[in-house]
């Protein structure tokens, strides 16, 4: 299953710097991890917020609110999903 998950990170500013470093290298390691592994298909950044929109590829919604519940900067997230399947029109075959 495909979906669209957009995160916004909203650490508050007084946080101890030291340990939003830390969370933030546990964080990219996760998210490699899972890129390499398939899940987490893609990865884009949005100009001029602490956002991004990711396309993951995994069985179940289960599956994805694992993965996203575990992620080391969840506690500072604002998390939108959307579920997603092929347009009618792509020339693309298959999902992914």
């Amino acid at each position: 299953m495909l979906f669209h998950v957009e995160m916004t990170v909203k650490i508050p500013h007084d946080s101890d710097v030291n340990f939003v470093n830390e969370l933030k290298a546990k964080e990219k390691a996760m998210s490699q991890d899972l890129q390499r592994s398939g899940k987490w298909v893609d990865i884009w950044r949005i100009v001029g917020k602490y956002s991004n929109i990711s396309i993951f590829n995994v069985e179940s919604p289960a599956e994805l609110h694992d993965i996203l519940s575990n992620l080391p900067l969840f506690p500072f997230m604002e998390i939108e999903v959307k579920s997603l399947c092929k347009h009618y029109s792509s020339i693309k075959e298959g999902e992914l």
